[in-house]
């Protein structure tokens, strides 16, 4: 079969392995609950609310895969997308890896998505889908950035560090999730640069993976409301935009 007759399926990984210490003790941050559903739950719908995934892969922690079987079961989800449960490892990328190993071989492109990001629009699933499918190896949403950015010199917390570089804003963008990605083209950058991350960074961005083999990665326009939860005050926010599409039959 050839490369233009084989079907094309696209699966959404959602690692979700880690505890989110910044957030506090207690639960693992997506199973913090959002307008009192799991903030995973949220980010598996906004997943599964694409016609254009069939598949959602939940990477849970090695000792709660039971417990987030449950979970998924317990809520309402589309019957159209199938969902897997699967363990994940010490890391993110391992979790990534476990999550790509989970795949079936009909899949040629993957998107992967924080559970700490449980509000990302339909529309900016379906533009990350749709720039991959249209051929770009791997896709990135982003919006522009508000702040002026200054690289500095690290010193010690709390005190003052220089300034060495004010790089240009309008050349700048702050990357959100899903990323997406030509399968085969995550799994090589995945293959190739396990456990080479050096200070962690590329551990926490599969794009900047791809960028390690020379793959340019593309970026569509982001949303406002696809933030990160990860600090209590990112967890007023979310309540408030919940309670604004709630009331407005938006969600």
């Amino acid at each position: 079969m050839s490369d233009e007759s084989r079907p094309h399926r696209t699966a959404a990984v959602i690692p979700a392995a880690g505890r989110g210490v910044r957030l506090g003790p207690g639960a693992p941050k997506a199973l913090r609950t959002l307008g009192g559903i799991p903030m995973l739950i949220h980010a598996v719908r906004a997943m599964a609310r694409s016609r254009a995934i069939s598949l959602v892969v939940v990477v849970a922690p090695a000792d709660g895969t039971a417990e987030v079987r449950r979970l998924i079961d317990e809520h309402a989800l589309p019957e159209r997308t199938e969902i897997l449960v699967v363990p994940g490892g010490e890391t993110r990328q391992e979790s990534v890896r476990a999550g790509l190993d989970a795949l079936p071989a009909d899949i040629t492109a993957v998107l992967i998505h924080d559970a700490a990001r449980p509000l990302v629009p339909v529309d900016t699933v379906d533009s990350v889908v749709e720039a991959v499918r249209d051929g770009a190896p791997a896709v990135v949403p982003a919006l522009p950035l508000a702040d002026t950015v200054k690289e500095v010199e690290p010193g010690r917390p709390g005190e003052p560090e220089p300034v060495v570089a004010t790089p240009v804003r309008a050349r700048l963008r702050a990357v959100q999730t899903p990323q997406g990605f030509d399968l085969a083209t995550l799994r090589l950058a995945h293959e190739k640069f396990a456990g080479l991350t050096g200070d962690g960074e590329g551990a926490t961005d599969d794009a900047g993976m791809v960028e390690r083999l020379g793959v340019t990665v593309v970026v569509v326009p982001g949303h406002e409301e696809a933030f990160k939860v990860t600090r209590p005050l990112d967890l007023v926010l979310a309540e408030a935009v919940l309670a604004r599409r709630r009331a407005t039959d938006a969600y």
